[in-house]
Protein backbone atom coordinates (compact mmCIF):
# COMPACT_ATOMS: atom_id res chain seq x y z
CA UNK A 1 0.00 0.00 0.00
CA UNK A 2 1.43 3.37 -1.00
CA UNK A 3 2.19 5.98 1.60
CA UNK A 4 -0.42 8.69 1.13
CA UNK A 5 -0.60 10.92 4.18
CA UNK A 6 3.12 11.37 4.65
CA UNK A 7 5.43 12.97 2.14
CA UNK A 8 7.86 10.61 0.44
CA UNK A 9 11.51 10.94 1.34
CA UNK A 10 15.04 10.19 0.21
CA UNK A 11 16.63 6.80 0.85
CA UNK A 12 20.44 6.96 0.87
CA UNK A 13 22.64 3.86 1.04
CA UNK A 14 26.27 4.06 2.15
CA UNK A 15 28.43 1.03 1.41
CA UNK A 16 32.04 0.31 2.30
CA UNK A 17 33.74 2.59 -0.19
CA UNK A 18 35.82 5.40 1.23
CA UNK A 19 35.87 7.12 -2.18
CA UNK A 20 33.95 10.40 -1.69
CA UNK A 21 32.56 9.15 1.62
CA UNK A 22 32.91 12.49 3.42
CA UNK A 23 31.57 14.39 0.42
CA UNK A 24 28.53 12.11 0.32
CA UNK A 25 27.79 12.91 3.95
CA UNK A 26 28.02 16.60 3.04
CA UNK A 27 25.38 16.13 0.31
CA UNK A 28 23.14 14.25 2.73
CA UNK A 29 23.31 17.28 5.04
CA UNK A 30 21.75 19.42 2.29
CA UNK A 31 18.68 17.21 1.91
CA UNK A 32 15.54 17.25 3.94
CA UNK A 33 14.10 14.01 5.25
CA UNK A 34 16.48 11.07 4.65
CA UNK A 35 16.52 7.44 5.69
CA UNK A 36 20.20 6.49 5.76
CA UNK A 37 20.95 2.81 5.17
CA UNK A 38 24.40 1.87 6.51
CA UNK A 39 26.23 -1.29 5.60
CA UNK A 40 28.45 -2.81 8.27
CA UNK A 41 31.46 -1.62 6.27
CA UNK A 42 30.09 1.94 6.15
CA UNK A 43 29.72 1.89 9.92
CA UNK A 44 33.40 0.92 10.15
CA UNK A 45 34.39 3.81 7.89
CA UNK A 46 32.70 6.52 9.94
CA UNK A 47 35.37 6.75 12.66
CA UNK A 48 38.22 6.11 10.20
CA UNK A 49 37.29 9.23 8.27
CA UNK A 50 36.65 11.18 11.46
CA UNK A 51 33.06 11.61 10.41
CA UNK A 52 30.06 11.24 12.61
CA UNK A 53 26.41 11.33 11.84
CA UNK A 54 26.00 14.20 14.28
CA UNK A 55 24.18 17.06 12.66
CA UNK A 56 22.50 14.87 10.07
CA UNK A 57 18.71 14.88 9.94
CA UNK A 58 18.36 11.19 9.16
CA UNK A 59 16.65 8.03 10.27
CA UNK A 60 19.40 5.40 10.55
CA UNK A 61 18.82 1.89 9.27
CA UNK A 62 21.70 -0.42 10.15
CA UNK A 63 22.46 -3.91 8.96
CA UNK A 64 21.12 -5.91 11.89
CA UNK A 65 18.83 -8.52 10.33
CA UNK A 66 19.07 -11.18 7.65
CA UNK A 67 15.55 -10.61 6.37
CA UNK A 68 14.07 -7.76 4.41
CA UNK A 69 12.30 -6.17 7.39
CA UNK A 70 14.62 -3.15 7.09
CA UNK A 71 13.53 -2.43 3.53
CA UNK A 72 9.76 -2.86 3.94
CA UNK A 73 9.24 0.90 3.67
CA UNK A 74 9.95 0.65 -0.06
CA UNK A 75 6.75 -1.38 -0.39
CA UNK A 76 4.87 1.18 1.68
CA UNK A 77 5.73 3.91 -0.85
CA UNK A 78 7.92 5.83 1.60
CA UNK A 79 10.61 6.82 -0.92
CA UNK A 80 10.73 8.86 -4.10
CA UNK A 81 14.46 8.31 -4.72
CA UNK A 82 17.26 5.98 -3.68
CA UNK A 83 20.79 7.33 -3.74
CA UNK A 84 23.65 4.88 -3.43
CA UNK A 85 26.83 6.83 -2.94
CA UNK A 86 29.53 5.91 -2.70
CA UNK A 87 29.18 2.32 -3.92
CA UNK A 88 32.00 -0.15 -3.38
CA UNK A 89 33.00 -2.41 -6.25
CA UNK A 90 31.64 -5.35 -4.24
CA UNK A 91 28.22 -3.71 -3.91
CA UNK A 92 28.12 -2.78 -7.60
CA UNK A 93 29.06 -6.33 -8.64
CA UNK A 94 26.36 -7.87 -6.48
CA UNK A 95 23.72 -5.41 -7.69
CA UNK A 96 24.64 -6.02 -11.33
CA UNK A 97 24.15 -9.79 -11.05
CA UNK A 98 21.06 -9.51 -8.84
CA UNK A 99 22.48 -10.65 -5.52
CA UNK A 100 20.69 -9.04 -2.59
CA UNK A 101 22.28 -10.63 0.46
CA UNK A 102 23.13 -7.50 2.43
CA UNK A 103 21.13 -4.50 3.57
CA UNK A 104 22.58 -2.31 0.81
CA UNK A 105 22.13 -4.78 -2.06
CA UNK A 106 18.63 -5.54 -0.78
CA UNK A 107 17.81 -1.83 -0.79
CA UNK A 108 18.86 -1.65 -4.46
CA UNK A 109 16.79 -4.70 -5.37
CA UNK A 110 13.69 -3.46 -3.56
CA UNK A 111 13.97 0.02 -5.08
CA UNK A 112 13.99 -1.61 -8.51
CA UNK A 113 11.05 -3.86 -7.69
CA UNK A 114 9.07 -0.88 -6.36
CA UNK A 115 10.00 1.34 -9.32
CA UNK A 116 11.80 3.88 -7.17
CA UNK A 117 14.27 6.03 -9.13
CA UNK A 118 17.90 5.38 -8.19
CA UNK A 119 21.00 7.54 -8.46
CA UNK A 120 24.17 5.45 -8.13
CA UNK A 121 27.77 6.60 -7.74
CA UNK A 122 30.20 3.67 -8.08
CA UNK A 123 33.68 4.19 -6.71
CA UNK A 124 35.21 2.65 -9.85
CA UNK A 125 34.53 5.07 -12.68
CA UNK A 126 37.87 5.42 -14.50
CA UNK A 127 40.96 3.28 -15.21
CA UNK A 128 43.00 5.44 -12.83
CA UNK A 129 41.85 7.79 -10.12
CA UNK A 130 42.80 9.30 -6.81
CA UNK A 131 40.83 8.59 -3.69
CA UNK A 132 40.97 9.87 -0.15
CA UNK A 133 42.10 7.22 2.32
CA UNK A 134 42.21 7.70 6.08
CA UNK A 135 45.83 8.91 5.85
CA UNK A 136 45.60 10.91 2.64
CA UNK A 137 45.21 10.60 -1.11
CA UNK A 138 46.04 7.29 -2.80
CA UNK A 139 46.21 6.19 -6.43
CA UNK A 140 43.63 3.56 -7.36
CA UNK A 141 43.52 1.46 -10.53
CA UNK A 142 40.12 -0.25 -10.85
CA UNK A 143 40.08 -3.63 -12.53
CA UNK A 144 38.44 -4.07 -15.93
CA UNK A 145 35.62 -6.10 -14.33
CA UNK A 146 34.90 -3.27 -11.87
CA UNK A 147 34.65 -0.72 -14.69
CA UNK A 148 32.49 -3.12 -16.75
CA UNK A 149 30.12 -3.57 -13.80
CA UNK A 150 29.76 0.18 -13.33
CA UNK A 151 28.96 0.53 -17.04
CA UNK A 152 26.48 -2.34 -16.96
CA UNK A 153 24.63 -0.79 -14.02
CA UNK A 154 24.12 2.32 -16.16
CA UNK A 155 21.91 0.26 -18.49
CA UNK A 156 19.43 -0.66 -15.73
CA UNK A 157 15.92 0.73 -15.84
CA UNK A 158 15.30 3.71 -13.52
CA UNK A 159 18.99 3.79 -12.54
CA UNK A 160 21.02 6.92 -13.20
CA UNK A 161 24.72 6.22 -12.76
CA UNK A 162 26.89 9.25 -12.10
CA UNK A 163 30.62 9.27 -12.73
CA UNK A 164 31.83 12.11 -10.49
CA UNK A 165 30.95 13.99 -7.35
CA UNK A 166 29.90 16.97 -9.46
CA UNK A 167 27.52 14.73 -11.42
CA UNK A 168 26.10 13.35 -8.16
CA UNK A 169 25.42 16.85 -6.87
CA UNK A 170 23.80 17.83 -10.17
CA UNK A 171 21.68 14.65 -10.27
CA UNK A 172 20.42 15.32 -6.74
CA UNK A 173 19.70 18.95 -7.65
CA UNK A 174 17.83 17.90 -10.81
CA UNK A 175 15.84 15.27 -8.94
CA UNK A 176 14.93 17.81 -6.25
CA UNK A 177 13.72 20.22 -8.93
CA UNK A 178 11.71 17.51 -10.69
CA UNK A 179 10.08 16.46 -7.42
CA UNK A 180 9.19 20.08 -6.64
CA UNK A 181 7.55 20.44 -10.03
CA UNK A 182 5.51 17.27 -9.50
CA UNK A 183 4.18 18.53 -6.16
CA UNK A 184 3.02 21.82 -7.66
CA UNK A 185 1.63 20.34 -10.88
Amino acid sequence: MAQRNKQKKWAWALSGSGHFFQESLDVIRTLGDVDLFLSRAAEELLPMYRQSLRGLSVRLVKERSASSVSVARFYQGAYHTLIMAPMSSNTVAKCVVGISDTLITNVFAQAGKCRVASICFPCDTAPALQSMAPKGMVDVYPRAIDLANSNKMASFERVHVVWSMDELIEAVRSRTTALGEKKEG
